[in-house]
């Protein structure tokens, strides 16, 4: 008999201080040098233990990857915000933290959202990845990701280009 000690669950409000951590070691990870560094500072401030109390107490659609009885990464996701189109579902983030990347967990992630996404009947799937962010686009591009679309996200007078990446 095997155990899987990596397992993806929704998040729960006891999960707030370790979403926090996460988020915070994930975006430093991932965005330093990218994202002008006032900026970054704010975002993770931002985030902090109260404001993910805040998202879970609202029943928002998280799940964790649970490694161990520790959260390892998150991922949240719900109706595209693009509207209409072929793409219904969108995952908004998907981050684990540092310490757990590059194991083949980020996929369980993904998978574990996109099953959710199919229950809630949004088909067609959605993810935007800054372009400078090479290891997220690579990730989606391993995945099966095709890119479909560009834009820009704006931070004050920076502009940074963003990929949409699509699954039907």
């Amino acid at each position: 008999m095997s155990v899987d000690v990596a397992h993806v669950r929704p998040a729960r409000p006891k999960d707030a201080n370790a979403l926090a951590n996460t988020y915070e070691e994930a975006w430093r990870g991932a965005y330093q040098g990218i994202i002008p560094h006032l900026h970054l500072e704010r975002m993770i401030a931002r985030h902090g233990p109260r404001w993910w109390n805040h998202v879970l107490q609202r029943r928002a659609s998280v799940l964790v990857l649970d490694f161990g009885g520790e959260v390892a990464g998150y991922v949240t996701f719900g109706r595209s915000r693009i509207g209409r189109g072929p793409f219904a579902g969108e995952i908004f983030e998907l981050y684990l933290h540092p310490t757990y990347q590059g194991l083949g967990l980020g996929s369980k992630l993904f998978n574990g959202a996109r099953q959710k996404l199919r229950e809630m009947r949004l088909n067609g799937l959605l993810v935007w990845a800054l372009a400078d962010n090479e290891t997220a686009c690579d990730f989606y591009l391993h995945l099966g990701g095709k890119p479909v679309a560009e834009g820009l996200e704006r931070f004050d007078e920076t502009g940074l280009r963003k990929i949409a990446f699509a699954w039907r």
